[in-house]
């Protein structure tokens, strides 16, 4: 006849697996690692740009062609911000600065006294 096992005896089997389950488990858990890292959450206020000055520069051979527009912000914008211009819905032209001072070339593609309907600026600092 075969042998029974005790109660004692099966705790204890039970003990012995549930404790080899969950050092395998953590063998593999243990390995890992984790980069440290950032998390927040803020608030800031944005607010626009006063353009003031504005100028088009007329192509001193065809002065249907607009070779560029300049204006002046309120204030100087970051040194690290992208400034861009639109004078219809087509073609927006990159801006440079020098403080307040803001000139877009408007030549590619040539932007026309025909085809400008508006301007319109974009400063994302």
């Amino acid at each position: 006849m075969g042998r029974k096992f005790s109660s004692i005896g099966r705790v204890a089997t039970v003990l012995v697996l549930s404790g080899a389950i969950v050092a395998g488990t953590y063998a593999f858990t243990a390995a890992n690692t984790v980069p440290n890292g950032k998390a927040g959450d803020g608030s800031g206020t944005v607010t626009g740009y006063a353009l003031s000055s504005v100028h088009y520069a007329l192509n001193g051979t065809n002065p249907a062609n607009i070779d560029a527009v300049t204006f002046t912000l309120d204030s100087a914008p970051a040194t690290t911000s992208t400034i861009k211009a639109q004078l219809n819905a087509g073609s927006w032209y990159d801006c440079t600065n020098s403080g307040a001072n803001v000139t877009c070339n408007t030549t590619s593609p040539q932007a026309t006294v025909l085809a400008a309907t508006s301007l319109r600026v974009v400063v994302a600092d």
